[in-house]
């Protein structure tokens, strides 16, 4: 950040404090939003997932349909072998070419059967597949269904707050240009501390406004003073009267 100006502890306390109370604005704008933001993340997530879950089924499936029709090929091809075999044993001459031929015979046989079982496990697997589909579409639309609904929400509540939040985003970066490096350093570090966000407090009926720990009256004296900025021995929050917060709007 470039240098500024050299301020009195006085005004260096009311940019703070002017700062804070922006950046409280802003918190406030955030909690209205809750935690949509996160959650329609999340669902964006979940649901390209499921996407990716439903696409992976519909391959599986393509890929046993497949496997179905090359052993329904196969069979047709062993029944037009057995015709042929079946003609050649009406000419074999010997009992050898016989029971050579039978025992191609019974090898298609045996296939045919084979390639039947194939496609018996393989369709009872497909209908597991399927069911598997329209539970993973129906999930989806379900999902889609609340993501829609969570948007809607978002967006209603980011297009009633936008012009205000525009407004406070551009309000605490003037307020950031007037303070110096060494505090903003300061104010930033107690505000990721604390899950309210407040770094500067009023003493308010002789105690912290952040912790609530008792401020001894010599202290609250000096506070007064604005002679120096004056930090909370218990939580760290930086401390001015309530009379100089009270005095500064936003």
């Amino acid at each position: 950040m470039a240098a500024v100006k050299d301020y009195s502890v006085e005004e260096k306390l009311v940019g703070l404090i002017k700062l804070q109370k922006i950046d409280t604005k802003l918190d406030q704008i955030a909690i209205l939003r809750g935690e949509l933001p996160i959650e329609v993340s999340d669902l964006e997530d979940e649901i390209a997932g499921l996407h990716s879950r439903r696409t992976r089924i519909e391959e599986e499936i393509n890929g046993i349909a497949e496997f179905i029709e090359s052993k329904k090929e196969a069979i047709k091809e062993g029944e037009l072998t057995l015709k042929k075999y079946e003609k050649q044993s009406e000419n074999v001459k010997n009992s050898r070419e016989f029971e050579a031929l039978n025992k191609e015979i019974e090898m298609l046989q045996l296939e045919n059967k084979l390639c039947e079982k194939h496609i018996k496990d393989a369709n009872e697997e497909l209908a597991e597949k399927a069911k598997s589909l329209d539970a993973s579409k129906k999930l989806i639309a379900t999902k889609e269904g609340v993501l829609n609904h969570k948007k809607s929400e978002l967006e209603k509540i980011i297009a009633e707050t936008a012009i205000e939040e525009k407004q406070f985003v551009e309000s605490s970066a003037v307020a950031r240009a007037s303070i110096d490096n060494r505090l903003l350093y300061s104010y930033d570090r107690i505000r990721k501390n604390y899950r309210n966000g407040l770094s500067v407090v009023p003493v308010e009926r002789d105690a912290c406004g952040g912790c609530f720990n008792a401020i001894p009256p010599q202290r609250q004296s000096e506070i007064r003073l604005h002679k120096k900025v004056i930090v909370c021995e218990n939580c760290g929050r930086i401390l001015v009267d309530s009379d100089l917060s009270d005095s500064v709007e936003v």
